[in-house]
C-alpha cells in the first residue's frame, strides 16, 4: 500500500489564441490522447500578447488508468528516458514538455497545421489520499502519505527505467 501509482496525466497545449489555431489544436489532442479536450481560458488580461481575460487560449485532457500509463510510456520513449530534478515539485509530481506533436506515432508534419508543443504534467500518489478530499470525516493528509521528490524519483527508475539527473 505504500508504493506511489499515477493518479493521473494531464496534458496541456496553449495556443495563445482562439479560432483556427485552437481547433487545429484540439483536433491533435484529441488524436493523441484519444479524449476529446477541454478549453482553457485566460486569468487575465494581456495586451502584449493580445490576450484577453475570459478569452479561450488553449485545451487540456485528463487522463487516468491504463490509459494514462499507455501514454506516459509513449512520452517516456519520446524524451528519451530522461528527466531532470528541476522537473519534480515537491509533492512529487513531475511535469516536462514535448516540443512537437510530430514526435508521437502515427502523426506527421502538415503545413496547414504547423507544429505544436505540449506540456505533461504526472500526479503520484499513495493509495489512501481520500482521506483529505472526501466530504464526511475530512482530515488532513499525513506526512508520511504524501509522496516526496525521492519516493516519485525511486518509483520512476523502478517501475518506468527512467534515468533522473
Amino acid at each position: 500500500m505504500h508504493s506511489p501509482y499515477i493518479d493521473k496525466v494531464v496534458v496541456h497545449m496553449g495556443v495563445g489564441e482562439s479560432g483556427d489555431k485552437l481547433t487545429k489544436a484540439e483536433e491533435i489532442m484529441q488524436t493523441i490522447t484519444g479524449q476529446k479536450p477541454v478549453r482553457t481560458i485566460a486569468k487575465r488580461t494581456q495586451p502584449a500578447f493580445g490576450i484577453r481575460k475570459g478569452a479561450p487560449i488553449g485545451c487540456k485532457v485528463s487522463l487516468r488508468g491504463k490509459r494514462a500509463e499507455e501514454f506516459l510510456q509513449t512520452c517516456f520513449g519520446i524524451i528519451e528516458r530522461r528527466l531532470a530534478i528541476s522537473q519534480f515539485d515537491a509533492a512529487g509530481n513531475i511535469s516536462f514538455g514535448i516540443e512537437e506533436h510530430t514526435d508521437f506515432p502515427g502523426m506527421s508534419y502538415d503545413p496547414k497545421i504547423g507544429i505544436y508543443g505540449m506540456d505533461i504534467n504526472v500526479v503520484l500518489e499513495y493509495r489512501g489520499v481520500r482521506i483529505a478530499r472526501r466530504a464526511v470525516q475530512h482530515r488532513k493528509l499525513p506526512s508520511k502519505q504524501r509522496v516526496t521528490p525521492d519516493a516519485a524519483i525511486a518509483y520512476l527508475r523502478e517501475c518506468h527505467q527512467m534515468e533522473v539527473e
